[in-house]
Formats: C-alpha cells, sequence, structure tokens
C-alpha cells in the first residue's frame, strides 16, 4: 500500500490573542510563516483589556513603554492610556497584520494532546470540536482566570448586584447606592476613586494595605506627539526605562547573598517609615492612614500607581474595614467582630489565578510525549522552563508566560522576546526539514540550576524578608517562579541568540494509515480560522 503524508490542519496555533498572542502572530508573520490560528477564548482580540472594562482602567506603566517596538503609537492621548484606548491600539495592530482573519473567536482550549504518530498537538475546544497544529505557542497571559472560589464562606448567596473586574456591568447604575468593595490589588485601586464620587456609601475590605503611589498622569501635548512620532525617540526613552530596571535586576540576581540580606533588609525598612509618613500626610484620619500603611516592602507585592487611590479615604462616603470577613450574606458581607455590613452592590475584586502557581495548571490539560503531563510536573519538580518557554516532554510547544519569565519590564518587551524564542526555533525545525523540536532534558535541567541559584536573593527578599504577606510573586512552593532573576538586555539575548542545537530535531513519523488530513496548505488561512 502506498504511503500517505499525513497534514495538521495548521502549522502552528497560537493559544490566546492577548498582547502576547498578538505579538507571536506578527513575529510568525514577519518571518514568513503565514499558516497559523490564533484560538481566543473571547470574541475580540486585546486580553485583558478586552476582558476588563471597569470604571478607572488604565495603564500603570507610562504608555510610551506599554507597546510593541515593531508598532510604537506617538499619539496616546494620556501619559498613562486609558482601558478602551489600550485595547483599541491592540486591535489596530492585530488588523494591521492579518490576524483578525486567522483568528477563531469564542474558543477555548480545554486540553493539548501530543499525537506521537503524526507528530502534533491535538487542542480540543470547548465545543467538542478539535484543531491539530504541528507547533503550539501558548500566549496565555500572567493572570490565567479569575479566582472561581473567592475563598469566602457564602460567595454565591448575595442577592444584591454583583460586579467584578473581567465582567464588569457598565448599564447599572451605582450612583447613590451603597456599595462594599472586597480587595485592594491594582483592580480595585482605580476602581475605588473612580466610583467613590458617585455612589451613596462605599466600604473598603482590606486584607492587606496596598503601596499605591503618586501617578504623573497627564493629557499628552499635541507637541509631545509630534517628537514621540520622530523615529527613534520614543525607542530610546523605552531604552532608558529599560536600563533602570536592568540595574536593579542585576543587582538582585549578582549581589551574593550574604551582601544581598543586609542591604534589603534597611531598603525595606527605610522605605516602609518612609512610606508610612506619606500615607499620613495624604490621608486625614490617623486611624486610617494606619491601616492603609504595609508592613512589608515595596516589591513583595505588586506595587501601584494612583493620584486617587489614598485620598479617597478623605471623603465622608467611603470607609475602611480591616476587621476579617466572617462570610457574606444574602444582603451584605458579616465581619468576624459581629458586624453586618449591608450593600445594594459588592464588587469582588479578588484576584486571578496566575501562571507561577502550579495549581493553575489543571492535570490532564497539556499532555506530551509518553504521557508527560505538565500539572503533575510542576506539582512535584516545581515550576521551571528552558528559557521560560519550553519544557522537555512537551515537543514543538512554547510558552510566552512562563516560570521565571517576567523581566521587570514592560509586558510587550518580554512577551515579544518570548515569541522571538519560539519563532526562531519553528524557523530553524522547518530549515532542518525536521517535524519535531523539542528541547534536550540536560540542557534545560542545567539552565533551570543556574536560574534557580540566581533567584537566591529574591527567594530571600519574598520569603524569608517578607513571607508575612500573601503576594502572587511567591507561589505555594515557596518559590519566586513569576521574576525572571536576569537582567532585561540578558533575558533578551538569551531567547534570541540560544544555540540552536540545545533542541532535538527529528523527522515525521512514518506513517501508513491511509488516512490523509487535509492539507493546511489546501485553504486559506483566512477561511480556516473561521
Amino acid at each position: 500500500m502506498t504511503e500517505t503524508t499525513r497534514h495538521p490542519q495548521f502549522e502552528v496555533a497560537v493559544i490566546g490573542a492577548g498582547p502576547g498572542g498578538i505579538a507571536a502572530g506578527a513575529k510568525l508573520r514577519m518571518a514568513g510563516i503565514d499558516d497559523f490560528v490564533i484560538l481566543e477564548r473571547a470574541d475580540d482580540v486585546g486580553g485583558s483589556w478586552h476582558e476588563n472594562h471597569y470604571p478607572g482602567i488604565a495603564v500603570d506603566v507610562p504608555s510610551t513603554t506599554y507597546q510593541y517596538s515593531f508598532e510604537r503609537n506617538p499619539n496616546w492621548s494620556r501619559f498613562f492610556a486609558p482601558g478602551p484606548e489600550v485595547k483599541k491600539y491592540h486591535a489596530d495592530v492585530a488588523r494591521k497584520y492579518g490576524l483578525y482573519e486567522r483568528t477563531r473567536f469564542d474558543s477555548t482550549v480545554e486540553r493539548e494532546t501530543w499525537d506521537d504518530d503524526n507528530a502534533w498537538w491535538t487542542l480540543h475546544l470547548n465545543d467538542g470540536s478539535t484543531v491539530t497544529a504541528r507547533f503550539v505557542i501558548s500566549a496565555i497571559g500572567s493572570f490565567v482566570r479569575p479566582k472561581e472560589d473567592v475563598g469566602i464562606a457564602g460567595a454565591k448567596s448575595f442577592r444584591g448586584k454583583v460586579q467584578r473586574p473581567t465582567s464588569w456591568d457598565e448599564d447599572y447604575d451605582m450612583a447613590g447606592k451603597t456599595v462594599g468593595i472586597i480587595g485592594t490589588g491594582a483592580s480595585a485601586v482605580q476602581i475605588i476613586p473612580a466610583i467613590a464620587p458617585e455612589v451613596g456609601a462605599l466600604t473598603v475590605f482590606q486584607r492587606t494595605p496596598v503601596w499605591s503611589v503618586p501617578k504623573p498622569d497627564f493629557v499628552v501635548p499635541k507637541a509631545l506627539k509630534v517628537v514621540l512620532g520622530i523615529p527613534g525617540v520614543s525607542a530610546s526613552i523605552n531604552g532608558a526605562a529599560f536600563v533602570a530596571v536592568d540595574v536593579l535586576l542585576r543587582f538582585v540576581s549578582k549581589t551574593p547573598i550574604a551582601t544581598f540580606r543586609p542591604i534589603a533588609d534597611k531598603f525595606d525598612a527605610w522605605m516602609i517609615a518612609g512610606y508610612a509618613r506619606y500615607v499620613r500626610w495624604v490621608v486625614k484620619d490617623p486611624a486610617t492612614a494606619t491601616k492603609l500603611s504595609p508592613n512589608f516592602g515595596v516589591l513583595a507585592k505588586r506595587p501601584t500607581m494612583s493620584t486617587g487611590y489614598l485620598s479617597a479615604y478623605n471623603r465622608d462616603n467611603v470607609t475602611l474595614i480591616t476587621d476579617p470577613i466572617e462570610k457574606i450574606t444574602p444582603t451584605g458581607v458579616k465581619t468576624r467582630d459581629g458586624v453586618l455590613h449591608k450593600f445594594d452592590v459588592l464588587i469582588l475584586a479578588t484576584g486571578y489565578e496566575v501562571f507561577s502557581d502550579p495549581e493553575t495548571y489543571r492535570p490532564g490539560t497539556v499532555v506530551g510525549r509518553n504521557g508527560f503531563d505538565l500539572a503533575e510536573f510542576y506539582n512535584s519538580e516545581g515550576l521551571q522552563a528552558y528559557q521560560s518557554v519550553s519544557v522537555p516532554g512537551l515537543p514543538n510547544r512554547w510558552t510566552l508566560v512562563g516560570p521565571y519569565s517576567w523581566s521587570g519590564t514592560s509586558w510587550h518587551a518580554f512577551v515579544e522576546t518570548t515569541s522571538d524564542h519560539a519563532v526562531r526555533a519553528i524557523t530553524e525545525t522547518r530549515r532542518r526539514s525536521a517535524a519535531i523540536c523539542e528541547v534536550r532534558k540536560d540542557v534545560a535541567d542545567a539552565y533551570h540550576r543556574e536560574v534557580h541559584k540566581r533567584a537566591e536573593g529574591v527567594r530571600y527578599y519574598l520569603t524569608e524578608l517578607n513571607g508575612h504577606v500573601p503576594t502572587y510573586y511567591r507561589n505555594s512552593q515557596g518559590d519566586s517562579t513569576y521574576i525572571r532573576p536576569a537582567s532585561y538586555f540578558e533575558a533578551r539575548r538569551q531567547t534570541r541568540e540560544f544555540p540552536l542545537d540545545d533542541y532535538r530535531y527529528e523527522p515525521a513519523p512514518a506513517t501508513g494509515s491511509g488516512h490523509t488530513e487535509t492539507a493546511a496548505g489546501d485553504s486559506t488561512p483566512a477561511a480556516a480560522a473561521r
């Protein structure tokens, strides 16, 4: 019987159409790889910027740094751009690079399974269909999904209006309403000052105070937009910011731990005392100011920027509660001191499942060669990946936001970097006419030993010096896999210039089943993606 050649539906499947997925799609097209599909669970591109549309949403880094290096935007309306504008920017980039035509919306990937016989991935979608692809780039962001279990008894019993940052009902009028908000993280810091002037009363339930420094936001004048439009100006500004972050990360990752410890101790003590004085200066009520003052370091949790957050507590209609919550009731929130706080609206700003937590990975959802299960591996061996993108046992698969990936710079800078790694590996596999590309286990193990050693200072800061504070920078295994212990420029060089032989390349397995899949080249990507 004549042997037939089997082909997957697509050469590459990208999971997610947020900032990472858009970067990956654009980089694939720049490399001349057009046969790919992007699978997106939502109904539009943008990731968090599409799903989140709560009051006050905006970037918390300067707009000039929150963009792709290959698509710089000189026309941001504000120095810290509002959410709708950021979403439009991502949509515009996706449209320019033809990514809409290659995206299947409302498509949630529930399982990824490697097919040894055919040397491709089968992606199982929520509607029961499957997609096959030779290569997979997982572009799921750092905040994988909102926490389904908020960890509070009776969370689903509230009979009033429930609002969440990821599913905000903009048609609901909160004017004059009695509102409670649980959480004081990055979303809540933006929501609280935005809604405080319009609601009747706002009660904030705080478990842990947050660092919130003034936000130097302003309308970008026309003259500055003209300057930013000059080639090289925006890149130079970003470069200067990256150098500052680079110096800090080099210090943390390369300073001997015996030297780093006392410096970190004194730095935190000085910063904590200084911030407490600042809070007392902004917040009129001394008791409230004390409650809002952290007893942990500025880098132990995600710091925030807001000019209006702290001053919101000076309003007569805003109350801060730090008594632990006992339960949520049909009419409000009962704290352990026995008080029932009644509300018309309850805002649950209770956070997300994060990529750096082993619990985020569900057994059976990513299964590679010989039954290798990514979740089981991460839970037993700890989170790890070569250059943060590739794991032995998962051939032809790369993760843009993986263990030890965030390099302290803007989101776009590092997802571009990890996209470059994936596209470079795919390009080399095609150049060698190979079908399989898998990182060598000895290389991955050596890389992990090195990155774990270099993270010693970060672990000390997060697990010892600030071990008393909950933070997603430290996972349940006591590791700091969120942060890459390397300077940005070093990380960029490593992922763009890794030795190509750090991977093994294999030909396609012989098949003789007589069954032939439809070749990806038999239809246009646009038609196939629909």
